[in-house]
């Protein structure tokens, strides 16, 4: 390997390591978010749209089953939503908690980061060779930020937390 090839091969494995650290980051910011909120006040609904804290985690957690396990790695997954019932994946019923959502949640990131870890590399193109995995680490921490933003809204809210 050439000394202009190596240089690039570690400035892309530094790119690579900077995404996922970004994205890990927004992840925990998350979770932090909702820690120590018991589940009715997580639940409830903070904003006229019907946002809630319990209802971002479970929404992101859908977010990162359907950029990484649908759209990059081609599998099939399940999802609660219906063209009738578009906004499923942000309401929370009855039998779940925030516990429980945490939970699924870290499951997912945990999957996402194994589909990750055996890309080859930021280039290489999801499943359907629309876009790359640079670009999906990229909306990932865009989207997870945004909405790590509202819960930090909803958090103050509900307690009065902010900068957890």
């Amino acid at each position: 390997m050439s000394e202009a090839s190596n240089a690039d091969s570690v400035a892309t494995a530094k790119t690579r390591r900077a995404l996922e650290a970004f994205l890990d980051d927004q992840r925990t910011a998350i979770i932090r978010k909702v820690a120590g909120v018991a589940d009715e006040a997580a639940r409830r609904p903070m904003v006229p749209s019907g946002t809630s804290l319990a209802g971002i985690v479970k929404h992101l957690a859908f977010v990162e089953r359907y950029w990484f396990q649908e759209v990059f790695a081609g599998d099939d997954p399940e999802y609660p939503w219906t063209e009738a019932d578009p906004d499923a994946d942000w309401r929370i019923e009855p039998w779940e908690t925030v516990e429980g959502l945490v939970r699924f949640y870290e499951s997912e990131i945990a999957r996402s980061q194994e589909i990750t870890t055996a890309a080859k590399s930021l280039k290489q193109r999801d499943s359907r060779k629309r876009t790359t995995l640079r670009w999906i680490l990229l909306h990932m921490i865009e989207e997870t930020a945004r909405h790590a933003g509202h819960a930090d809204i909803l958090r103050e809210q509900i307690d009065g937390a902010t900068g957890i």
